[in-house]
């Protein structure tokens, strides 16, 4: 008898969990983007929040908040409950360097991946009159000549691979500037001479720009006749990527809900116009291989930290 009685307790309770779960989402849901707008990220990241609230009926919106490399978006995220009304879209950097250099509030397992969405057209630029075109080039002149590297912080992965590859090549910058937005502006105010970001960000000034290295494991569209970081500086394979991020412990069909609103989203023809007009990867790949993604680069990148602390 006791025994009838939990079984038809334990059903009583799962057909009321079932329809709160069927229920998602019950109440607005926030997309939150550690950068400022502009950037492929927050372009992909509000196309998704767009697609989920046309699937849904409920409003996804996304919510930008700057600061640390990323690392104060995170923060937030990691501190949401975890009930799918708080989702983080995060690069590379917040779940391996920040967490391998200590830099995060967080930890590796913190979050759950719902996906990867977007690989950047990432790229060292310098201006168009840059008495330099490429890594030994630049190496050159540097040696004999002040370079200013402008970057999105010390603690992600394309700065860390900047310095790496200008360690290898025996010349340092002269000085260098993190920022939280590297475009034309910063680019042609003199105060950098080049800057490790996203092709996105210099399409005003691309007929201005000297575009020295790829950070991609794929020619640039935008620039197909530049060899990438890995061809110039062997060992430095580095691709950046963005996806989605739940907090751990969110349910999983929510985490599928918002696997396949993302999905949708990425394969629209206003996703693929961002690929075809910025040249970044825009495709889908779920959890199960993104979790492998991340802890193969976040091996890579453990070497990478260790190769800068030398």
């Amino acid at each position: 008898m006791y025994t009838t009685k939990l079984f038809l307790a334990g059903l009583a309770a799962f057909a009321f969990a079932a329809p709160a779960l069927a229920e998602y989402p019950k109440r607005p849901v926030t997309m939150v983007v550690p950068w400022p707008p502009g950037d492929l990220e927050d372009q992909l990241t509000r196309i998704i929040a767009d697609e989920f609230t046309t699937e849904t009926g409920v409003p996804a919106k996304v919510v930008n908040r700057p600061g640390g490399g990323a690392v104060e978006g995170a923060t937030f995220v990691a501190q949401a409950t975890p009930d799918g009304y708080t989702v983080g879209s995060f690069v590379i950097d917040v779940p391996t360097v920040h967490v391998i250099k200590q830099v995060a509030t967080y930890n590796r397992d913190t979050f759950e991946p719902v996906g990867i969405f977007l690989t950047y057209p990432f790229a060292l630029v310098a201006r168009g009159d840059a008495p330099y075109s490429d890594m030994a080039s630049l190496a050159a002149y540097a040696k004999d000549n002040p370079v200013k590297l402008g970057h999105f912080g010390y603690d992600v992965v394309p700065t860390m691979a900047t310095f790496a590859a200008a360690k290898r090549l025996g010349f340092s910058f002269a000085a260098d500037t993190p920022a939280d937005l590297l475009d034309c502006t910063l680019l042609q105010s003199g105060d950098v001479d080049v800057m490790a970001t996203s092709m996105a960000l210099v399409l005003p000034c691309l007929d201005q720009v000297k575009v020295v290295a790829a950070y991609t494991d794929q020619p640039l569209s935008l620039a197909p006749d530049v060899k990438l970081l890995s061809e110039q500086v062997p060992g430095l394979d580095i691709t950046l990527w963005n996806g989605l991020f739940v907090p751990k412990g969110t349910p999983q069909d929510i985490i599928d809900k918002l696997a396949a609103v993302a999905e949708k989203a990425m394969a629209s023809e206003k996703a693929q116009d961002v690929a075809k007009n910025t040249g970044a990867g825009v495709y889908w790949m779920g959890a199960a291989d993104a979790k492998a993604r991340i802890d193969a680069d976040y091996s890579a990148a453990e070497a990478l930290v260790k190769e800068m602390q030398e």
